[in-house]
């Protein structure tokens, strides 16, 4: 009598993924469908799980006084400077927004996205005229002055560039994972623009790749975590650093950009203007991670993120 087979047969990730494809619920659909074990398309290579590094201090930058004290606004330029160097990465807390302007946000994006499609349909906008907008784009202009000054340049300049003019918000709502220890909430990436303006919720769950470790970004309730994005990665001086998503529920990311002619020109002209104003020689940049961002205008856009889970 013949053994039975013990040979498992290969596994068809292909088939598999256009199976969920096919579905189009995306994500959401699987959690709330209520599965209990994660298809293994979403699963990480273990050796992106274990690369974190539990031991390092996120900076945190207060800017309290920076408008009104010129010694504070100097030595917050210096811790300004050091972070964007060292970490590409930095939270900022006494920015002026009001923490009940940030909680109402955070609840308004999870109320939004817990609604079926059908009725969010209903609130699709292209409206830019928030409080929480407002705000930000204030908090906007005096980061672009502080960074300015962090590289000695006159406070208006990357103002001047128009650096600040382009924006888009995008308001991301995580599902539970069944199996979070096995996945990525969003893979490795590095954002295409000036400046991103990140809130995140209590879940946390950001991670900010430092010296070849993943740190976790802790969430304070009163602060908001600043990216130096691609654009800004011009000298010598700073850097851009990946991040990606592990166990995120609620996030807002407002971004930064140009929005005069070309986006690719726009880039390559104001970090070579940058460059020629601080007399830094020119460096090998990093590779651009997806489409440029940066509007011809303003745009709100509310997405379900419905691709997670490291797929």
């Amino acid at each position: 009598m013949e053994a039975a087979s013990t040979h498992k047969p290969a596994y068809d990730r292909l088939a598999e993924l256009k199976s969920f494809d096919e579905t189009k619920a995306g994500v959401k659909g699987l959690a709330d469908a209520g599965i209990t074990h994660l298809p293994r398309i979403f699963h990480a290579p273990p050796h992106l799980l274990d690369n974190i590094s539990p031991n390092s201090i996120f900076p945190i930058i207060d800017l309290e006084g920076a408008s009104q004290d010129p010694a504070k606004r100097n030595a917050i330029v210096n811790k300004l400077s050091e972070a964007s160097a060292n970490w590409g990465f930095f939270q900022i807390v006494n920015h002026g927004i009001p923490l009940t302007t940030l909680d109402e946000m955070k609840s308004g994006v999870r109320r939004f996205h817990e609604q079926d499609a059908e009725q969010r349909r209903q609130f699709y906008t292209r409206n830019f005229s928030s409080k929480y907008s407002a705000e930000v784009v204030k908090l906007g202009d005096l980061l672009f002055e502080l960074l300015s000054e962090a590289l000695g340049l006159r406070s208006n300049y990357l103002k001047d560039l128009d650096c600040g003019r382009g924006i888009q918000m995008v308001c991301h709502y995580y599902p539970a994972c069944p199996q979070p220890e096995l996945t990525l909430g969003a893979t490795k990436h590095a954002d295409n623009d000036f400046i991103t303006v990140l809130l995140q919720d209590h879940i946390g769950g950001l991670q900010v790749l430092h010296q070849g470790k993943w740190i976790d970004v802790p969430p304070l309730p009163e602060a908001l975590v600043i990216n130096i994005g691609d654009f800004l990665q011009s000298t010598e001086c700073w850097r851009t650093a990946g991040d990606r998503g592990y166990r995120w529920l609620a996030c807002l990311g407002l971004t930064f950009s140009p929005i005069r002619g070309s986006m690719v020109r726009s880039r390559s002209c104001c970090r070579q203007r940058i460059r020629l104003s601080i007399g830094k020689p020119r460096r090998q940049s990093m590779s651009v991670v997806g489409m440029i961002k940066g509007l011809m205008g303003v745009l709100l856009c509310c997405s379900s993120s419905s691709e997670t889970w490291g797929c």
